[in-house]
């Protein structure tokens, strides 16, 4: 929807959990020569000033990436993720963060291609000026990531990662991305797909990880995590989740050893908790 803007929850748990595993499969596809291509169906601003505007609203990002912002004991995979957010706060003080397209951005390498769609005017006009001298590797489009993926896939590599991450304030954006993914699939069966969905009392939330899981003949890995109690009829997110079709066979060793961390780090209340479960197909 063109009235949601990114930057209000810019830096928080769900932000964290969504980038920090976007981190380990760009790391993944990187470890091989051939390149690879990432489109990222819903990519905002690309980038969010901590300190000013929108953000400082809730400043949601207190209770996410400054609750790791100054430690010094984290796992390797979120110390990895950590690093990547401060590259971009020379100073040393927390007053930027990354999206999803500047993250993906500084992991490409030459041979490597970035597709970006978002619809709203003002964000997909910050993300072409964030990536006007990259035109070769980034391409920013203003439209529907859903219907941009048709033509897109499979890409010339044959390697690639597709983020799917609406706001899911449209009710239908839950049956989109199902949607998606079957056709996704269809097109390019070896690609990683990253789907990030929202915890939420609202029937399409709580539903959305189930009819994922019932696609049929996939390799899947779905790791959450919520900082508080579950919501029953209360508005607001409680935690999120990652689901991936075609993890690396890594990720979940990653994900058993990073999540509790995260758990602990970030809980809002006694209510947290973190959950991973893969199919029996998974494999790469």
């Amino acid at each position: 929807m063109l009235s949601y803007r990114h930057a209000f929850h810019a830096g928080n748990h769900a932000d964290v959990l969504k980038h920090f595993v976007l981190v380990r499969l760009l790391r993944h596809l990187a470890l091989k020569d051939k390149p690879f291509a990432v489109i990222d169906t819903h990519a905002g601003a690309g980038a969010y000033g901590l300190d000013a505007g929108y953000a400082t609203r809730n400043a949601e990002h207190e209770a996410g990436i400054g609750r790791l912002w100054t430690r010094t004991d984290l796992p390797p995979a979120l110390a990895d993720y950590v690093d990547l957010v401060r590259g971009m706060n020379a100073a040393g003080k927390l007053t930027f963060y990354p999206g999803s397209p500047y993250l993906a951005a500084k992991l490409l390498r030459p041979q490597d291609r970035l597709r970006l769609f978002e619809m709203h005017p003002t964000d997909v006009e910050l993300l072409g000026k964030t990536f006007q001298d990259d035109g070769r590797r980034v391409i920013v489009t203003r439209g529907d990531g859903f219907a941009g993926l048709k033509s897109l896939l499979p890409p010339p590599s044959r390697r690639g990662l597709v983020l799917i991450d609406p706001s899911y304030e449209d009710k239908a954006d839950y049956p989109r991305v199902v949607e998606a993914l079957k056709d996704s699939l269809k097109r390019f069966p070896t690609g990683i797909y990253a789907i990030w969905y929202p915890h939420l009392a609202r029937t399409e939330a709580r539903r959305l990880p189930e009819r994922l899981r019932a696609i049929h003949g996939v390799a899947w890995l779905d790791a959450s995590l919520s900082v508080r109690k579950p919501a029953t009829a209360e508005p607001g997110m409680t935690g999120s989740g990652m689901f991936i079709v075609n993890p690396p066979w890594t990720l979940a060793a990653t994900l058993r050893e990073c999540l509790p961390e995260l758990k602990s780090i970030l809980a809002l209340d006694s209510g947290s908790s973190f959950h991973i479960e893969a199919s029996p197909e998974q494999s790469q």
